[in-house]
């Protein structure tokens, strides 16, 4: 099974920026209504924009928070790498870069433009030094 999440945004293109600049994803489709997003070359998440399809089972901009009781977990093999790249970029930090030691790896835990929470964690027993710059 290879998970393949789709979350709702109101900007798909401005969304897709966030995730490559951010992450380091890159854009497999693009446009104004949906994007696949790709990292290593496989598809990692989508993107799909609120009012478009007539997917009714995505629900509405209504129910707000998007994605409430939902984490975007992400494992990252080079956590160091990615941290440089999250400041860089501006992200909205809400947690961390921290060391869970329930899990025994680091994470830091970031708000992308629509409100999703994302959790970029490293490896298992990824305990390494945190960047403090």
């Amino acid at each position: 099974m290879n998970p393949q999440p789709l979350i709702c945004v109101t900007d798909v293109e401005a969304s897709s920026r966030w995730y490559q600049s951010t992450l380091g994803m890159k854009s497999a489709h693009g446009g104004q209504d949906y994007e696949r997003l790709h990292f290593g070359g496989e598809m990692v998440m989508q993107l799909h924009r609120w009012d478009v399809h007539g997917h009714a089972n995505l629900g509405t901009t209504e129910m707000k928070p998007p994605g409430n009781g939902v984490a975007l977990w992400f494992q990252h093999d080079e956590f160091d790498e990615v941290l440089v790249r999250i400041r860089e970029s501006g992200a909205e930090i809400v947690e961390g870069p921290q060391v869970n030691s329930s899990a025994n790896h680091r994470e830091i835990w970031l708000r992308d433009p629509d409100g999703y929470i994302v959790v970029i964690a490293g490896a298992y027993g990824d305990v390494g030094t945190l960047l403090t710059k």
